[in-house]
């Protein structure tokens, strides 16, 4: 049984098993489901130690997150397998996961003592200006199940880096992961309430985690939540961080590697069993190419193992749960009833287990104005957008709601730059996959995607810390 942590204590709740994915018959462990009361022990528990903790020795929190990165490190196999157990990554997607979260731990650990000000002279004689970051406070994390360590790591390295203090809250989905880091993080050596864990479903602590005595949320989850966190934070002042998901094009023009920009498309759109933000769920192809990149593009897919997550030839892993098995399959039947035409798989799979497998679905003859091009699915499948030419395309990939990641695939100078400028998105990947993103670099989006500062890098300090300006007279 694994229990939340508050004040630096282990504190029991309501046991919620975590069920695996790829066989619904093996439970990972039971994991307690905390109450909103244990939440707002948590936010007192994390105001009374923000003080000491902000104002204490840079050396001990450096320490303190290196040492945590160095174990994720170490326990990489445990933890991989640990991922692709509750969330269904591949084990080669959960090893690269891990490595990441052990490496962000391990860059905001040189962060903390990279911190830096402005010395200014005033315009008025004699007077001097200092210009220094500062913790932003109390700060609530809340994180989604298909990266279970990964995005808590890049949130709460930097929030613990800058000094502030933490309540962390993970999806119900995945707990298992975030257990093990809450786990580590307590033994690294946090003083009790600077980092506090509490579990359970959203609907049920969210108005707590985003109401008073917080100074700031960040959140990562669906479009309808995070507006939800935007209202409350007008209304009790704190500051607000969203990443809501996307609807990502990957553009593929004439003069495309074809075999590369199929690669692209299998990455982008089906591996993680399309649970990413990232992923390229929107296939905008020249007229010219566009059969044939489309038979390249199901000989691919043909050749994918759909199985057990922690199975050595699976390629793709199940779906996270029922519901989001559910939902894939509803999108499907909607794309068709609204005339697309479903030439590769999409069909829920029967393995030697019981799992929510299902087979990546491939949609042609599809147009902007229907839903699988304008809401995200958040699973394995890609519709087929056909265009004239570069203009169109480019006006295709801004026309939906969502702005976090574009693609495009070309050999043309010209049109790569014009696209890197162009694309209505926070990030844009030329010959790459939209999925994939680098640890030291700013993640974020644009229009409906994001809301607030970048995460990630350096550029998390703009959130996670605010500005003072002081004026001296010597």
């Amino acid at each position: 049984m694994k229990h939340n942590l508050i004040a630096g204590e282990w504190v029991a709740g309501t046991p919620s098993p975590n069920i695996n994915p790829s066989d619904t018959s093996d439970v990972i462990d039971d994991y307690h489901q905390a109450e909103p009361a244990h939440v707002e022990r948590a936010i007192a528990a994390a105001q009374d130690a923000l003080g000491p903790w902000s104002r204490g020795p840079l050396q001990q929190r450096a320490d303190i997150l290196d040492r945590v990165g160095a174990e994720i490190l170490q326990r990489l196999d445990e933890l991989a397998d640990l991922l692709a157990r509750e969330e269904g990554k591949t084990l080669r997607e959960a090893r690269g996961e891990v490595t990441r979260a052990g490496h962000i731990f391990r860059f905001f650990a040189g962060e903390v003592v990279r911190q830096t000000g402005q010395h200014l002279d005033s315009i008025r004689p004699g007077v001097e200006i200092d210009i220094t970051r500062e913790p932003v406070g109390v700060v609530s994390l809340i994180t989604p199940w298909n990266f279970p360590i990964a995005i808590p790591a890049w949130k709460i390295a930097p929030a613990l880096a800058y000094g502030n203090t933490v309540v962390f809250k993970p999806a119900d989905l995945t707990p298992g992961c975030a257990w093990a880091l809450a786990e580590m993080l307590h033994r690294a050596g946090l003083p009790a309430g600077v980092f506090n864990l509490v579990m359970g479903r959203g609907s049920k602590l969210g108005s707590t985690l985003a109401g008073p005595g917080v100074d700031a949320v960040s959140f990562t989850g669906s479009d309808g939540v995070g507006r939800g966190i935007l209202r409350a934070g007008a209304e009790h002042g704190f500051k607000v961080q969203l990443e809501m998901g996307g609807k990502n094009p990957l553009v593929v023009l004439a003069d495309a590697d074809l075999d590369l920009a199929a690669d692209c498309a299998l990455d982008g759109a089906f591996y993680a069993t399309g649970q990413r933000c990232t992923a390229s769920s929107r296939l905008i192809v020249e007229e010219s190419v566009h059969d044939a990149f489309v038979e390249l593009l199901k000989e691919k897919m043909a050749r994918q193992v759909v199985g057990d997550a922690r199975a050595s030839d699976t390629t793709i892993g199940p779906v996270v749960d029922d519901r989001q098995l559910q939902s894939n399959l509803a999108h499907l039947a909607r794309a068709q009833a609204e005339g697309a035409t479903l030439v590769a798989g999409g069909e829920r799979l029967q393995r030697g287990t019981n799992g929510f497998y299902q087979a990546p679905a491939l949609l042609t003859e599809t147009t902007e104005n229907m839903q699988i091009n304008q809401e995200e699915v958040f699973g394995p499948v890609a519709s087929v957008l056909r265009v004239s030419g570069f203009d169109e395309a480019l006006a295709v990939a801004n026309g939906v709601r969502f702005g976090l990641a574009a693609g495009i695939c070309t050999t043309s100078l010209k049109h790569a730059s014009r696209f890197r400028r162009d694309a209505q998105a926070g990030m844009v990947m030329v010959n790459l996959p939209t999925a994939g993103v680098d640890y030291h670099v700013p993640f974020g989006g644009r229009k409906g995607s994001s809301h607030g500062p970048r995460e990630q890098g350096s550029y998390a300090a703009e959130f996670y810390t605010t500005v003072k300006t002081a004026y001296v007279r010597p």
